[in-house]
């Protein structure tokens, strides 16, 4: 008996991927879908359905590596819709038709293949219905995050547009969470997987009946082996922001607290570009930083990474999001975080890697910033040791190994309680 246990327990399941987004060598939703599926794929059947728009890189990624459990099918809408994409521009509407198409070839490939199990990956939000919810095997939803908000005392900073931005973003996820799709989506899954504390109190409420916690963002080996081996280069102190430069993403706290700091001998170091981007630079102007704060426009990875490695520190003032990869691509290089607490982010620092700021007021977060910085532009071994810490934390908690056997795991303990049993 013992004996055909174990031959159940480990024989390979046929698991269907729903992954709108899911590219090779690329971080955030993309880099989500390729390795969650090229983890599964180490002990099951995997096919993953996604667009055509993917499939030059992981074709050349295959031709490479190729990895004969893995199967994908892609699958675009007519070419007609492909317009409403452009720039990112209706991307939404494209993904949400997008899945009601790929849900008619799951049903084909359900009827040829017989699934154990389907899982959404990707988008990562939980106001979107994933239609993979329909077919009659267990469903995995997840990770899915979004819940974070933006505090309402954060929006006097915010120009016309960034508010704009935030009542929209509330305005969908309040339609996503009365769509019925959605509703239908949270009460077929068998697991909700959440990225923060937030969104597991959205999910909840959405009706899923059982909700955990897993971080959206991990780092693949090899880019942690790349990242740890960046050399301290720098000769004085100096922070480093890597991003966007959008509203939400806080950069103009982390100027402000910067010009607050008054630490004449340290540089600020900006690397991104987008609709923010003058008014920080005209913000370092009244400040009178200009010659302390260097904006970098947006870089190649890695020309990205060799600043990172010129740096003291990373600052990542985000107000909501619910990864945070350069949060963990610092701590993989040796460097503190300084972030609030809120978020991803606020998962992953904690008060051995870096400094968690709380989230009041403007003005309580730009003190707060600037006491962080000031200590560890004098404090040299704090730096060194939360650097280690931010290191060993990565190791043990966000690769995507450990991502990996966390979804395996999941899938055994799923079909063992579930029996197979697909919610009405």
């Amino acid at each position: 008996m013992q004996i055909i246990q174990i031959q159940e327990k480990t024989k390979p399941l046929k698991v269907l991927i729903s992954t709108y987004a899911c590219r090779p060598g690329n971080g955030s939703d993309p880099g989500i879908g390729w390795n969650t599926v090229r983890e599964l794929v180490k002990q099951h059947q995997v096919w993953a359905i996604t667009r055509n728009d993917n499939r030059p890189f992981i074709e050349a990624e295959l031709a490479i590596n190729p990895i004969p459990q893995l199967h994908f099918v892609y699958y675009d809408l007519p070419a007609w819709v492909q317009w409403w994409k452009r720039e990112q521009k209706g991307v939404q509407l494209h993904y949400y038709l997008w899945q009601i198409g790929a849900y008619g070839l799951a049903r084909q490939l359900q009827s040829e293949i017989g699934f154990d199990l389907s899982h959404h990956v990707t988008y990562v939000k939980y106001w979107g219905p994933s239609f993979l919810a329909l077919l009659p095997v267990p469903f995995v939803w997840g990770p899915v995050g979004g819940g974070e908000s933006a505090p309402k005392a954060f929006w006097q900073d915010f120009g016309l547009r960034g508010k704009t931005y935030e009542t929209l973003r509330d305005i969908a996820r309040w339609v996503g969470e009365r769509d019925p799709l959605v509703n239908l989506t949270a009460r077929r899954s068998v697991v909700a997987l959440a990225a923060t504390q937030d969104t597991a109190k959205r999910l909840s409420a959405l009706g899923c009946k059982r909700v955990e916690l897993c971080e959206v963002a991990s780092l693949p080996e090899a880019d942690f082996n790349c990242l740890m081996q960046l050399p301290v280069v720098c000769q004085k102190p100096r922070f480093i922001s890597i991003g966007r430069l959008l509203h939400w993403k806080g950069f103009h706290l982390g100027i402000r607290a910067f010009a607050q700091a008054n630490l004449p001998d340290a540089e600020y170091w900006i690397i991104g570009d987008g609709p923010e981007a003058k008014q920080l630079q005209e913000l370092t102007e009244e400040l009178g930083i200009t010659e302390q704060v260097k904006f970098w426009s947006k870089l190649p990875r890695d020309q990205t990474l060799q600043r990172l490695g010129e740096c003291t520190a990373l600052v990542h003032p985000s107000l909501h999001d619910s990864g945070g990869w350069v949060s963990l691509e610092a701590m993989a290089a040796g460097r503190p975080v300084i972030c609030l607490d809120l978020g991803g982010p606020a998962i992953q620092v904690t008060e051995e890697t870096g400094f968690k700021v709380s989230a009041h007021t403007p003005e309580q977060v730009v003190q707060d910033l600037a006491e962080a910085m000031t200590r560890l532009a004098q404090d040299a071994d704090l730096r060194m040791q939360m650097g280690q810490a931010g290191q060993k934390r990565i190791v043990e908690a966000y690769g995507w190994e450990a991502k990996g056997q966390f979804l395996l795991n999941l899938y055994d303990d799923v079909l063992n309680l579930d029996k197979v049993k697909v919610p009405t």
